[in-house]
């Protein structure tokens, strides 16, 4: 099992919006930066969002700018998915790392095959049409 807690997930029709939410299980992830990244079937993950660890700073990935908003409060980071389309299907897992801005939003660190300090057991988003 991971170590972050994650939920938000579901079913919607194309257009749609969810909102994801993700903790640390037991303690405070104050210093860590957070990340989303989306695992589709048969595809490597990908980075989605970002954001530092004092929420200066919010990267996305170019298919979803626009239409995607990472933010963080004090025990928890969202990330709220508006106009949802069906290539959008996926298992979404949050991870959080000191070095997720160097290793893997300015860095070429492959989220497949990083390790980071802490990661979710994903929730699953499935956007029909």
């Amino acid at each position: 099992q991971g170590q972050l807690d994650e939920s938000g997930g579901g079913s919607v029709q194309a257009g749609g919006s969810l909102r994801l939410s993700c903790s640390l299980h037991s303690g405070s992830l104050s210093g860590y930066a957070v990340g989303w990244f989306r695992q589709a079937p048969g595809k490597e993950k990908e980075l989605v969002a970002a954001i530092t660890w004092n929420g200066a700073i919010t990267h996305y990935s170019e298919y979803v700018l626009g239409r995607f908003t990472i933010c963080r409060e004090p025990n928890t980071t969202y990330l709220q998915m508006n106009k949802l389309e069906p290539e959008g299907t996926g298992m979404y897992h949050c991870v959080s790392d000191y070095d997720l801005f160097r290793s893997t939003v300015r860095g070429t660190a492959s989220p497949g095959t990083h390790l980071y300090d802490y990661w979710g057991q994903g929730t699953q988003v499935t956007v029909g049409s």
